[in-house]
């Protein structure tokens, strides 16, 4: 230990022990001032110098009573430091409360939710059923004939009401994931009937669009365990939403390989708008929009990738998603493989 090394000392503890001092009737403020001069002068010519020091030195107090003013502070500094963690976990133990209770009212608030878009979505089925029935009688010209301009306002309203039956859908699945009623009937899936299947559906509107759409896959692609009602979901979601966020003369690539021994690594690939690194974990919010004015460009009730990735880790896989702002995104996941 070098010689320059301070002493340590109670009183390098107590915050203005001048003034307790003083308070207390030991000493007048003119030997407080005098005592804090000899101080500084003795402090100047090297080392450290405390104030107790200087009062037994000018013979103002003794070192007893340095001592017992030193003990006092120390046994209230003590006290106050007991009460401020008293009182530090009291706060702690209340803010702890309010948080699991706003816990609670939040839980309650999204059960209401499920159970409010559950409700108007099973309400909505019954009318559509009908609206889908009757434009289906026009069209065929059961109810007597039609005009080519009635015919084809028919169809475009026979489009727009498979469009409102896929949102109502889409709402009956997300309500039945947050109240986590949505069942899983796994087995031994064909994946590339699936993924072949669900381009075959995209064509119409990848040719509205003018974006390319195919499967690369290679012969003999092993079988996986999955839901195939909700993995075929799955799959035109991403080739959906890949669709509709690449330009004219993009494509959209769904590539079916294996990972290792187990798995089947299923992956949908745009060349699109791509999305912002700052926002990726936002694209999986349900009713969440990217551009969420109310003249955003692109349509969607923003449920879609937030039940593709609940659905995914319903089959015990994870959903990764890789982007470059204006170059596009790809979407994939794992699938166990199922052996002959």
């Amino acid at each position: 230990m070098s010689q320059n090394a301070q002493k340590l000392s109670p009183e390098m503890l107590i915050p203005r022990l001048g003034e307790y001092i003083v308070q207390k009737g030991l000493i007048t403020e003119e030997q407080l001032q005098e005592a804090l001069t000899h101080q500084q002068r003795q402090a100047a010519l090297g080392g450290h110098y405390l104030l107790g020091q200087a009062l037994i030195d000018l013979k103002i107090l003794d070192r007893p009573t340095i001592d017992q003013v030193v003990t006092e502070q120390i046994i209230q500094l003590r006290a106050a430091l007991q009460a401020s963690n008293h009182n530090l976990e009291q706060r702690v133990r209340e803010r702890t409360s309010e948080l699991n209770e706003a816990l609670l009212r939040l839980s309650e608030l999204s059960q209401m939710k499920a159970n409010f878009v559950a409700n108007i979505s099973h309400e909505l089925r019954t009318p559509l059923t009908h609206i889908k029935g009757y434009l289906e009688l026009l069209v065929t010209e059961s109810l007597g004939g039609i005009s080519e301009e009635q015919r084809d306002a028919l169809l475009v309203t026979q489009r727009a009401t498979a469009r409102l039956e896929g949102i109502i859908d889409d709402l009956i699945l997300f309500s039945l994931a947050s109240r986590g009623e949505m069942s899983m009937k796994l087995e031994k899936v064909n994946i590339h009937q699936i993924v072949t299947a669900a381009i075959k559906s995209a064509t119409t509107k990848s040719g509205e669009r003018g974006v390319q759409v195919r499967v690369s896959s290679p012969e003999n692609i092993p079988d996986v365990s999955a839901d195939p009602n909700k993995i075929g979901w799955v799959i035109n979601q991403l080739l959906d939403n890949g669709i509709k966020f690449t330009s004219s003369g993009g494509s959209v690539v769904v590539a079916i390989k294996e990972e290792g021994k187990n798995l089947v690594l299923i992956s949908v690939t745009d060349t699109g708008i791509g999305i912002p690194a700052n926002h990726l974990k936002e694209i999986f919010e349900p009713f969440h929009q990217l551009d969420g004015s109310s003249t955003r460009h692109y349509g969607g009730t923003g449920l879609g990738l937030s039940l593709v990735r609940q659905i995914v880790e319903a089959h015990g896989s994870l959903l990764d998603v890789q982007s470059v702002e204006g170059k596009g995104s790809t979407f994939k996941f794992p699938l166990l493989a199922v052996s002959e």
